[in-house]
């Protein structure tokens, strides 16, 4: 089956893709490309010559794909001639927390709107109404799937959505928080849920001051308080830290116990690994086609998307696998010194942070983690020299290269011009567009406007620019932040293989365990309550750091044994019990 993907805003008249397609339409005598006024549409029939035209368009604006026949068949939805595809469903369970495993970009919500009865399938057939729930229904075997779609048909399915991007929230409501959850508590539990999520002392806060963390934990206190027969959390644990995160697991396993189905889209593979019975890994191309996979047990799910080969499937879905190294294997000897701190203190309104002594060396990368609001940020800026400090000292003759927490995306222009005006033409050869550019997908978003990018395309970008200045020390500030699985994991590489290549040094803070094992040589521990003070400790090695940050934590992991990759212990299990014993709360054995 072949697949043609325009990209219409790529393609819009004048620009140089819509150019090249006016210049082939019809040449070959028939109507396999087509450009009108304003509009460029190909024929999936289109002969081989066509083919290779479309193929060779310029920016990127055409995608042609060829995918297995048995697909044909399994069509979900499809938008218009040369639209996005969606091929099949994840299948909501009762009493179990079901997880969707992939990229964004590729059907994920679509999929969502399906479940809930606001959008009908069409089966492919985007011309004409959609077709009955009856004959929808049909085309799925008995199962889960088929009478779970049964009740939507009926009209029995009430779902509750927790959305991916709460920064819109405030934009939506500017009340206070209080105020937003009394309107959707379908069940009198404001007070319990606010506890459960530690927000009691926000509800009488508007929603425009809170922080992102803050933010989140409201998103998923209203989606938790509407009574639902399906509950679908996007990206739950983005902006938390791991305290928070294993929370929040807790709270959304509680709704199945209860006979609830849940649905949960997640990016970081430790958190998804513990939260959920089964996973869905769906597959394909942004902004072209999405597939979604059979659920697998969630060891078995992310074990194959790590190693980016679905057996059942027989379908490679990464050219690489993803591999966690044992940490003797990274690196070499330090080298010397770059930056040295004592005894530093800042206050902050309220706010107080100290710190002990510690230094960065060449060729070293820290990570940094602990609580939100202990001041992770802060030491960051006084770092980068950013923010003045009120005691203590800081040796530093490095050039600087920092990358904030919240992105400034006023830039006005493409990306290729954002690229030009902060790296200069560095990033257009050569071992960094090979290992940044190109491996961040970088390279795909050129002729896109800055102001139009997407959060985790924004991110990528930012962390090339970052990457891609010249200095001796790279800041960054949450860099896995609205980055999908994947794109996490090929962000920490090409931080970790940068600083290897080049013996430069990176302070890198992050709630992603998974990011933080990959980057980090040595990690520097905050500990504090959060917005009343913070304490930061280290660096220390990397094994001592976790198991000082991980017995604060009160949770311990341990190695898979096929993909080496840290997975959380259950609370309470002879492993979690056995390394407790131990003192090894972040076990390297493999």
């Amino acid at each position: 089956m072949r697949v043609a993907v325009l990209n219409q805003d790529r393609c819009k008249p004048n620009s140089n893709a819509f150019k090249y397609l006016q210049k082939y339409a019809g040449v070959c005598g028939a109507e396999c490309i087509q450009v009108n006024d304003d509009e460029c549409k190909i024929l999936e029939s289109a002969c081989p010559p066509c083919v290779i035209r479309a193929k060779l368009c310029p920016d990127d604006a055409v995608k042609i794909i060829n995918l297995p026949e048995e697909l044909d068949t399994d069509m979900i939805h499809r938008f218009s001639l040369n639209g996005f595809r969606l091929f099949r469903l994840p299948a909501p369970r009762k009493r179990q927390v079901v997880g969707i495993l992939g990229p964004n970009g590729i059907g994920k919500s679509t999929a969502i709107k399906h479940l809930s009865g606001s959008l009908r399938p069409n089966l492919g057939d985007w011309e004409n109404p959609p077709p009955d729930w009856d004959d929808v229904i049909s085309m799925f075997p008995r199962g889960e799937l088929h009478d779970y779609l049964e009740l939507v048909a009926e009209g029995g399915i009430s779902i509750s959505v927790k959305p991916q991007h709460i920064d819109k929230l405030p934009k939506v409501f500017d009340g206070q928080v209080r105020e937003l959850l009394s309107r959707v508590d379908d069940r009198g539990d404001l007070e319990f849920y606010a506890k459960e999520l530690g927000i009691n002392h926000i509800l009488n806060r508007k929603l425009g001051v809170l922080s992102g963390g803050e933010l989140q934990r409201v998103a998923i206190c209203a989606t938790l308080l509407k009574e639902a027969d399906i509950y679908f959390f996007d990206e739950p644990s983005s902006y938390l830290d791991i305290f928070e995160r294993m929370r929040m697991v807790l709270i959304i396993q509680s709704l199945a116990q209860k006979g609830k189905r849940v649905l949960v889209v997640e990016h970081d593979l430790a958190i998804l690994d513990v939260l959920c019975d089964l996973v869905h890994i769906v597959y394909g191309e942004k902004a072209a086609y999405g597939i979604f996979t059979q659920s697998r047990t969630t060891r078995t799910a992310i074990n194959a998307y790590l190693d980016g080969f679905l057996h059942e499937e027989n379908v490679r879905i990464r050219d690489k696998p993803i591999r966690f190294l044992k940490h003797h294997e990274r690196g070499g000897e330090r080298g010397n010194a770059v930056l040295e701190w004592g005894d530093l203190e800042k206050k902050l309104g309220d706010f107080t942070l100290k710190t002990g002594q510690g230094s960065i060396h060449r060729s070293e990368v820290v990570g940094v983690v602990g609580p939100n609001a202990t001041g992770k940020s802060t030491m960051i800026k006084i770092l980068a020299g950013e923010m003045d400090y009120d005691g203590g000292w800081v040796t530093n003759e490095a050039s600087i290269s920092y990358k904030p927490q919240h992105i400034d995306a006023s830039f006005d222009g493409s990306v290729q011009l954002w690229l030009d005006t902060e790296i200069g033409p560095k990033w257009r050869s050569g071992e960094f567009n090979v290992n940044v550019i190109r491996a961040l997908g970088v390279d795909k978003l050129l002729p896109k406007r800055v102001k139009k990018l997407s959060g985790g395309e924004r991110q990528a970008v930012s962390i090339a620019i970052c990457l891609g200045r010249e200095a001796d020390l790279y800041l960054f500030d949450e860099p896995s932040a609205h980055l999908d699985a994947n794109a996490r994991m090929v962000a920490a590489k090409a931080i970790r293989k940068t600083m290897e290549t080049n013996e430069k040094s990176a302070f890198v803070i992050d709630h992603d365990v998974y990011f933080i094992d990959i980057v980090s040589d040595s990690l520097l521990v905050f500990d504090g309550e959060g917005a009343v003070n913070g304490v930061a400790e280290g660096p220390f090695g990397l094994r001592e750091g976790m198991n000082r940050f991980l017995k604060g934590v009160n949770i311990t992991f341990r190695r898979d044994h096929d993909s080496k990759r840290p997975r959380i212990n259950k609370f309470e299990s002879r492993k979690d019990r056995e390394q407790r014993s131990n003192g090894d709360f972040y076990s390297f054995e493999h």
